[in-house]
């Protein structure tokens, strides 16, 4: 387990980072962060966008359900 402290960051609040917590999550500065809420009410932060995810989830199962009229459309 990883701790942050939290600092003053101008007129807001915020944490940093070290090296060992930026490797573990794959970013670099400048690299968005996002603070989810998981199920058991815990939290959660990722690097990967949800809303993204939902997307991509979304149209995943669009291409598998209608592969034959994508076919047709990309002739």
């Amino acid at each position: 387990m990883l701790a942050l402290k939290v600092t003053t960051v101008g007129a807001s609040a915020g944490f940093i980072l070290n090296k060992e917590a930026m490797a573990h999550l794959k970013v670099q500065k400048g690299d968005t962060l996002f603070l989810t809420e998981a199920p058991d009410g815990s939290y959660r932060l990722t690097p990967y966008s949800p809303t993204f995810e939902r997307q991509m989830a979304l149209a995943e199962a669009l291409m598998h359900d209608d592969r034959d009229i994508l076919r047709a459309l990309a002739k």
